[in-house]
């Protein structure tokens, strides 16, 4: 819809109402419900918004290391304008109009730290080079019988999920939360985020959705939009949806594999077949993939970038470890998928469903088209059998503090975002981590408190 159509829909709807968001550095929704008139008249040149949502956490708390904005700036308003092209209605709340935002022009550039305005530049890098990026991603996630409520008077132990047992492609588990269940893929749908396929996954109330594929920008849009919307459709069932890495020690982690492949203008042609070719990769298809590894140590933090990322990315725990690729591989960093034509893809299995879907976007297209530009050949060859075990092109690191720095200090890291973004977000994480290191965990307590 145009801006005449929006506001002869909103007319003719009667609407009194917006509501619109735009996500932050860790991928939260952030937003407002705003009066129809001012919706009207800041369509085109944007809403004043304060800056602090580029300058707190995902708790609200203040960074102290960050120039973008802080108590030093005086914490003012930036121009957040409305994406027109995200319109959809909300249908589990009266049909409420909703749009997506960021804090870009057009083209991507206005605020450097701005996590949508990134994939917009990198995409239109991607189609001046005249490639059409499509992508999808799909999300693990566990589900509890409790409430925001419960679990902060439970001090997030003794939790109940949705389910018991490790039942992953379960029927039957379905069958017993069905309603829940069918409004997900319902109400999904009627929200433009088009469900390829949903099931439960291995482990207690334990749900993956694959999220339909399509233009890197509408792909992380979808991404991030079904996070919160399974989270508030979730609410409506007297149910809690967590997308933490890694929730509990004894369980399998929540991935965030992201899938993608580049094809011509008019999207007639996978650009990464090619028949004649070893295991039908074509030499773009190659380049691509070595520019993710050769750029997948220096940009960690950007797929997983939480404390608790890493408790995921550990042996064994059907999450990658190591620089690594293979032909669907389910233990390597990348998996490449080369069945058909219509199908040819990589999957990028480093992102955990806490990643933000545009920093994690921005990194998987980034650094493959570093790989184009460059020309860079595929020299690693494919790993067969268990790629935990396969070292020979090291490791990821293990940790939030070390990826942060040597993302911090990467001139690759710099070439791909921009000096202004990385020194920004490194500095989030490394934030993040300090809040950490300050923290008594119950690790600590049970392994200490007596004995010591």
């Amino acid at each position: 819809m145009n801006e005449d159509q929006i506001i002869t829909y909103l007319k003719e709807n009667d609407i009194q109402k917006i509501k619109f968001a735009f996500a932050d550095t860790d991928g939260i929704l952030r937003g407002k419900v705003i009066h129809h008139k001012k919706f009207i008249d800041g369509m085109r040149n944007g809403y004043g918004f304060c800056d602090v949502v580029f300058g707190w956490d995902s708790s609200d708390g203040t960074y102290d290391n960050v120039k973008v904005t802080g108590w030093h700036t005086g914490y003012p308003d930036q121009q957040c304008r409305i994406d027109l092209s995200t319109f959809r209605t909300v249908p589990w709340q009266d049909n409420i109009p909703f749009f997506l935002a960021d804090f870009s022009k057009a083209d991507g550039n206005d605020l450097a730290v701005d996590t949508r305005s990134l994939l917009k530049r990198i995409s239109k890098e991607c189609e001046s080079m005249g490639y059409h990026p499509e992508f999808s991603q799909e999300f693990e996630w566990f589900n509890f019988k409790e409430t925001p409520q419960s679990v902060q008077d439970k001090s997030f132990t003794h939790l109940q999920t949705l389910t018991p047992g490790m039942f992953g492609y379960s029927i039957l588990r379905i069958s017993q939360q069905s309603e829940f269940y069918y409004d997900l893929f319902n109400l999904l749908m009627q929200f433009n985020i088009p469900i390829e396929g949903l099931h439960t996954e291995t482990g207690p109330g334990v749900y993956e959705a694959a999220i339909l594929h399509d233009h890197v920008i509408q792909a992380a849009d979808k991404a991030v939009l079904f996070k919160t919307a399974v989270k508030e459709i979730a609410y409506k069932h007297g149910i809690m949806a967590s997308f933490m890495a890694k929730w509990t020690e004894t369980l399998p982690g929540c991935s965030g594999h992201i899938h993608q492949s580049l094809w011509n203008k008019d999207k007639t042609e996978n650009l990464f077949y090619n028949p004649d070719n070893d295991n039908k990769m074509s030499d773009l298809f190659r380049h691509y993939l070595a520019g993710q590894l050769h750029c997948m140590p220096y940009i960690l933090p950007m797929y997983a970038p939480t404390i608790n990322s890493y408790k995921r990315l550990v042996e064994g725990a059907w999450a990658p470890t190591t620089v690594t690729w293979g032909l669907d591989n389910r233990t390597t960093a990348l998996r490449v998928l080369n069945d058909s034509a219509a199908y040819t893809r990589l999957e990028t299995r480093i992102p955990g469903a806490d990643t933000n879907p545009y920093l994690a976007m921005s990194a998987a297209l980034a650094s493959g088209l570093y790989g184009i530009k460059h020309k860079l050949a595929l020299t690693i060859p494919p790993t067969t059998g268990n790629g935990y075990q396969d070292i020979r092109n090291g490791k990821l690191s293990s940790n939030l503090h070390d990826a942060a720095i040597l993302m911090k200090d990467s001139p690759i890291a710099k070439e791909l975002f921009g000096e202004a973004f990385v020194e920004h977000f490194t500095q989030t994480r490394l934030w993040e981590h300090r809040q950490f290191a300050k923290s008594v965990t119950d690790w600590e307590l049970k392994r200490y408190f007596e004995i010591i």
